[in-house]
């Protein structure tokens, strides 16, 4: 197998995971653990954060339905507070292996994102605006869910990654920090690396390039 090009999520890759900031909220408001993460798995098709996702409501619309939600599982979250917690740290380290594998290969993003940012890396200050605005520089292809009306794990979405590319599904990788969503790559043959930890994602992606990280 000779890999094409390099496809890749970007919050929870390139930043650090959102999960860790609903955690840090979860405790400072007296929520259940993963209370924020329960809400997004109900009806993961339908909820405010997909409808968002896919540009079919505004932020006042998913500030409401995300509260309604949330208190339906018993305990009140406005949707406004939420977003902000969306906001990682970069990880420098991947944004270096993304340059890396630029040189050899074509290298995309597919993130599902709402109209107010880029994916779950929305810039929380200027000086990070900037950061993630040179790490979509790099990118051949971006898929944004919000402009493509379809979202991850939609097998939709990572086969029109692939037209873009012209790239056939089994000469990609693709890295994402969600299980659920790289299930549909490897369905399709795509090398898929789930991203848990820094270390482990950049070790697995020189395993599947080729390439020292």
């Amino acid at each position: 197998m000779a890999i094409e090009a390099v496809i890749w999520d970007f919050g929870g890759v390139f930043t650090t995971s959102p999960f860790e900031a609903f955690a840090r909220y979860e405790a400072a408001n007296g929520l259940p653990a993963n209370f924020i993460r329960r809400i997004n798995a109900t009806d993961p098709d339908t909820n405010a954060w997909a409808l968002f996702e896919r540009s079919e409501i505004d932020a006042a619309r998913f500030d409401a339905l995300f509260l309604e939600e949330s208190i339906r599982l018993g305990h009140p979250v406005r949707g406004a507070d939420v977003l902000p917690l969306l906001s990682g740290d970069v990880r420098p380290r991947v944004v270096a292996a993304l340059k890396a594998c630029k040189a050899r290969f074509k290298v995309a993003c597919i993130t599902n994102n709402v109209v107010t940012g880029h994916g779950t890396g929305m810039a929380g200050s200027a000086e990070k605006a900037a950061a993630i605005a040179e790490i979509f520089e790099q990118f051949d292809a971006v898929i944004e869910s919000s402009k493509a009306g379809v979202r991850k794990p939609d097998p939709r979405i990572y086969q029109m990654m692939c037209e873009l590319l012209e790239a056939a599904p089994e000469n990609c990788v693709y890295l994402d920090d969600l299980g659920v969503n790289c299930k549909p790559a490897a369905a399709m043959g795509m090398t898929a690396i789930k991203v848990t930890t820094e270390d482990q994602a950049l070790s697995e992606l020189a395993a599947a390039t080729g390439l020292a990280f």
